[in-house]
């Protein structure tokens, strides 16, 4: 499977023709969804999903039940629901979204192991079940500290690791969370810039 990492949260995966896209938001580019058979969105927000880029892209988009999505066709998915989205085996888990500061409301988010290689957690640092080979691990984000991007490659325990959820970092400040991932953790990691594949 070639995995090809896109702006922000924005992940492709090629497998024997076959395209699916992870999360092609706002800051993503348009490329990432050239030829998609399918698409997956953890949740709502918009660096996660450009709703009106999908709308006119006429390919499935699959979302989870409950996702504010106006003007965008989704087929609704529930944790823990196994199902096939442009021929690649998904796996949805968590359920919601990594809380933010205090009482702010959350809003629903899947995590998505496909074809039981890679997983995309979304908004989230839930901790699968099943063990994983190829961790998108969010790199900042309001909702987390760098220490929970480390305790959670260490949590999942991939055989490699690839930052995302990287758009609002400057270049030293990649440059720190790079070190600290690398340094930290005993799990393959490496930084993609867009458009760079495994």
């Amino acid at each position: 499977m070639r995995i090809t990492k896109y702006t922000h949260a924005c992940v492709r995966l090629e497998h024997e023709g076959r395209v699916l896209v992870i999360d092609p938001g706002i800051w993503s580019e348009p490329a990432a969804l050239s030829g998609a058979d399918a698409v997956l969105v953890t949740h709502e927000h918009a660096d996660h999903v450009d709703v009106l880029r999908l709308a006119g892209l006429g390919v499935p988009v699959h979302a989870p039940a409950g996702a504010r999505l106006p003007r965008l066709e989704v087929t609704g998915v529930d944790v823990d629901t196994e199902f096939s989205a442009g021929g690649f085996r998904v796996r949805a888990v968590g359920g919601r979204h990594a809380p933010v500061h205090g009482d702010l409301p959350d809003c629903v988010n899947l995590g998505y192991i496909v074809d039981e290689t890679l997983y995309h957690p979304g908004d989230s640092l839930h901790v699968p079940q099943q063990s994983v080979e190829t961790l998108a691990v969010p790199a900042q984000a309001s909702w987390m500290r760098t220490a929970e991007a480390i305790d959670f490659v260490r949590a999942v325990g991939p055989r490699r690791a690839f930052a995302m959820h990287d758009g609002q970092i400057n270049e030293r400040g990649l440059h720190s969370v790079n070190g600290w991932l690398t340094e930290e953790t005993d799990n393959g990691y490496r930084y993609l810039a867009p458009g760079e594949s495994l």
